[in-house]
């Protein structure tokens, strides 16, 4: 809340590389070439625990690390429970496997058409078009795949992709992700783009992204122009923690804004991160200060290794409905649960409607007030005309 989410205490500058010159920091393929991959190099910066140092020489095996300089800077290195850190330092807890974990706790693997090419929504198709990203989030539904850390050897195959596209009518939605499209060059992101809009069926492309967050100085303008040309291209981004709404992010949502991007988030609700309600409204405020609407907050998938991470389902419940009416209502996201297994977003919302009989609908507010609204069953009534005894209004 304000000051505390005003834009003047957001983190900016280059921190720990503030002797790198500007031209190296504002380049986004610098950022790459330097990211922090071993344990050594983040051991420069920050005293890893025992935990984190094995969870780090465990990553080889299960999901890679690799953090960007500029997103790195974000961590509280006097905090071992700091949120970024938990978010992107791996823990030996990941090497836990509970018996509810899956590897494709989303059920991908059953729905994939094609190679690259997830079909389960009637009208819309998952396109994966690369395994990489510029860090890695330790709770990635798609361990199995990125980084290639567990040899899954995904290689992108657009052409039997864009093929399936095309022979498939009822396909109107497509969403580009992997892997972390924004990864690849202009060249090919043109290349993609073009072939999807020169598919009479296909409406609505969509990327799904956390470059801009973990690498916002890959929002150059050749990037935008690309979207801009090919628009409008809808992307969600994904912020977790308020400490990652800085100054660099909010000039990259920017960009794309102008750019005729429309901008969603999508969060994921994790333990020691973003479970609590002062977090969670900061979160979303500052997200709407970066024109970026708060999409969906997910209930973290069931990945193996992630137990550590999961929060009560019951949390996000009441996280959904201490912010329902105490904020406006583009802050509040859809709080869903990807069902394991391949059942698709389900979602969970607060009990609002308290019953509904023959004759009317009751419900609670934000409040916990109770109103009713009338069913008429397809007769009409004239205005004014409802009877004294319906009593329908407020009743606490």
């Amino acid at each position: 809340m304000y000051p505390q989410d005003k834009t003047q205490q957001w983190f900016q500058g280059q921190g720990l590389w503030s002797h790198v010159p500007a031209s190296d920091w504002k380049n986004w393929k610098w950022q790459l070439k330097n990211r922090l991959t071993t344990v050594e190099q983040v051991e420069q910066y920050l005293e890893l625990s025992p935990q984190e140092r094995a969870g780090c020489y465990f990553s080889g095996r299960k999901l890679a690390l690799a953090i960007t300089p500029y997103f790195f800077n974000l961590i509280d290195r006097d905090d071992p429970d700091c949120p970024i850190r938990r978010q992107i330092i791996p823990r030996e807890e990941e090497m836990e496997t509970s018996a509810e974990e899956l590897l494709d706790p989303v059920g991908e693997e059953g729905s994939m058409a094609v190679k690259g090419i997830v079909h389960r929504y009637p009208d819309r198709v998952l396109f994966l078009v690369t395994d990489r990203c510029a860090s890695y989030c330790r709770y990635c539904t798609r361990s199995r795949l990125v980084s290639n850390a567990q040899d899954y050897n995904f290689h992108p195959e657009f052409e039997s992709g864009l093929k399936y596209i095309e022979d498939h009518p009822e396909v109107r939605d497509v969403l580009l992700s992997g892997g972390d499209p924004l990864l690849l060059s202009e060249r090919k992101l043109d290349y993609l783009l073009g072939r999807l809009r020169a598919i009479p069926h296909v409406e609505f492309i969509r990327i799904g992204s956390r470059i801009p967050v973990f690498l916002p100085q890959r929002i150059t303008p050749e990037l935008c122009e690309t979207l801009k040309k090919h628009g409008p291209i809808w992307m969600s981004i994904h912020v977790n923690h308020p400490r990652e709404c800085t100054e660099e992010l909010r000039q990259a949502t920017e960009r794309l804004a102008y750019a005729g991007v429309p901008i969603g988030n999508q969060s994921v609700l994790l333990k020691g991160v973003n479970d609590n309600l002062e977090t969670m409204k900061s979160l979303v405020h500052r997200l709407l200060m970066m024109r970026v609407r708060p999409y969906y907050l997910y209930q973290c998938d069931l990945i193996t290794g992630s137990a550590h991470l999961r929060t009560d389902v019951r949390k996000g419940i009441e996280l959904i409905q201490q912010l329902r009416g105490h904020t406006t209502g583009y802050a509040v996201p859809q709080y869903v649960i990807d069902a394991p297994g391949g059942g698709g977003k389900v979602p969970v919302n607060p009990e609002y409607v308290q019953k509904i009989t023959d004759s009317e609908v009751v419900l609670r507010n934000f409040q916990g007030k109770t109103y009713k609204y009338p069913l008429v069953n397809g007769v009409p009534v004239a205005s004014g005309s409802y009877p004294d005894e319906v009593g329908y209004g407020c009743e606490g």
